[in-house]
């Protein structure tokens, strides 16, 4: 892992605090922060303006790559549930809780049972170690990492072409500050499954008969997980909730109603 660090003023301190928290994340992932480069730019970036961005290499085996190829009709989906808003979706949400209308940062919304300010901080779950623990221990077919795009488009990117899945809403409930975005900026419930992950931050596509053994492993190391939907065939014609880009791309359909 490398970082890179834009600010418009050194500040040694808040240098510090960023890549300590970098660290900490290399750490969650299993992984090392091997160097980086700090970059001031006055006159282009505000004294208090920062932009970090980073970048990270794996190595597989052939023989162990996931993906479309592997999955089969019958594979059941495992939901691994998110710590909230996770990294996407911040456009939106900025507009709604901190634009001119919006309840501002220092806010305390009931709903979140605290501020605005402190919802928005929530760090990203990492998922590194418990992908790695579980393919080493089931058969895992495909994982998708549910960033931009939503559910839907980002699981029909891991999926054949000719098979479908019916993703059951009924199973989980989102947390509530995607509700509060919803209400607070009137957003449709189709723009928020194709901004924001919903609650869902990782999916695996396992074999059948290993999808209570995944969901036992993963519930052990801390992440909450479930069963929301299994692979079926792809009807003639048949359409999903969301394009897949990237991949082969099957159909993937949010059925249901949130619980």
């Amino acid at each position: 892992m490398t970082d890179y660090i834009a600010v418009g003023s050194v500040v040694p301190e808040r240098i510090a605090a960023i890549v300590s928290g970098i660290a900490e994340g290399c750490r969650q992932g299993g992984c090392a922060l091997v160097g980086g480069e700090t970059a001031e730019h006055p006159g282009l970036m505000a004294p208090d303006e920062y932009d970090v961005a980073g970048a990270g290499t794996g190595v597989v085996d052939a023989d162990d790559l996931l993906g479309p190829d592997r999955v089969l009709v019958g594979d059941v989906v495992i939901a691994m549930g998110s710590s909230g808003l996770h990294s996407n979706g911040y456009s939106l949400a900025r507009l709604v809780l901190l634009g001119d209308d919006g309840p501002g940062l220092s806010a305390h919304i009931d709903e979140l049972g605290r501020t605005v300010g402190e919802e928005l901080l929530v760090p990203t779950r990492i998922y590194a170690r418990d992908c790695l623990a579980l393919a080493a221990a089931v058969d895992v077919h495909a994982i998708s990492h549910v960033t931009g795009g939503g559910l839907a488009a980002n699981l029909a990117r891991v999926l054949p072409a000719t098979v479908a899945v019916d993703v059951d809403r009924e199973t989980w409930a989102p947390q509530p500050v995607f509700g509060v975005i919803r209400d607070l900026g009137n957003v449709a419930v189709a723009d928020l499954e194709r901004t924001f992950n919903m609650g869902i931050g990782m999916v695996a596509v396992v074999a059948a008969a290993d999808a209570d053994a995944a969901i036992e492993l993963l519930e052990e190391r801390g992440v909450r997980a479930w069963a929301c939907g299994s692979v079926r065939e792809r009807r003639d014609g048949e359409q999903g909730d969301a394009e897949a880009k990237g991949g082969p791309g099957g159909a993937v359909t949010l059925v249901g109603r949130h619980a």
